[in-house]
């Protein structure tokens, strides 16, 4: 069990048993407080990020590495219409599946256990990946074709010393930098994708 907090202006982090938020808040129903439930710097500005993005309303989102599904079910509190949620780890799958029954928003998520070129194919208009910096350079190329023109992704968990190199090779899918954020050891970056490229 672990206390409520809260992330930025609009997020509450609570466990299942504990009071609904009384101010106005999202609540986000985690259940248990572990590493990809917000505690983490990288997790936070993801939430604080997806809190100020107009795009997320009506999106079909994508979330790679989801975990405990923390940003999948934010983006859907937020508006967005589906989600995709893929991990590699049965358990992490499991969790996300029970924060999602736990938050109300099972009924527009999918889960799948394993990569991204074994789940089904598509464009989304919002791909979430939180997760390490040479992972993401490993999956640019399917990340970058699984966004459709025009939309965003939103990559994080990079440490500073690949910050660059991630920029540097979804630039080259046509993904153009639309804001880069330094945090105390990692990084987040937000791109769009550039029309008829990637």
């Amino acid at each position: 069990m672990y206390q409520p907090f809260e992330i930025g202006p609009k997020f509450r982090i609570r466990p299942p048993a504990s009071a609904p938020s009384m101010d106005g808040r999202i609540d986000l129903i985690m259940a248990r407080g572990a590493f990809g439930s917000g505690e983490h710097e990288t997790t936070a500005n993801c939430l604080e990020i997806l809190a100020g993005m107009a795009e997320v309303k009506g999106a079909t989102v994508l979330d790679l590495g989801s975990g405990t599904g923390i940003l999948a079910i934010a983006a859907l509190k937020l508006g967005a219409a589906a989600a995709l949620c893929i991990d590699i780890d049965p358990q992490a799958v499991a969790t996300a599946r029970r924060n999602c029954d736990l938050n109300g928003v099972a009924d527009r998520v999918r889960h799948h256990t394993g990569v991204l070129e074994e789940a089904a194919a598509g464009e989304f208009d919002l791909v979430l990946a939180n997760i390490y910096g040479d992972l993401l350079l490993d999956f640019a190329p399917g990340l970058a074709a699984r966004v459709r023109p025009g939309g965003l992704l939103l990559l994080s968990g990079i440490l500073w010393g690949y910050n660059f190199d991630v920029r540097r090779v979804y630039a080259n899918r046509g993904c153009a930098l639309v804001r880069n954020y330094m945090l105390e050891e990692f990084s987040s970056v937000l791109l769009r994708k550039e029309s008829g490229r990637g």
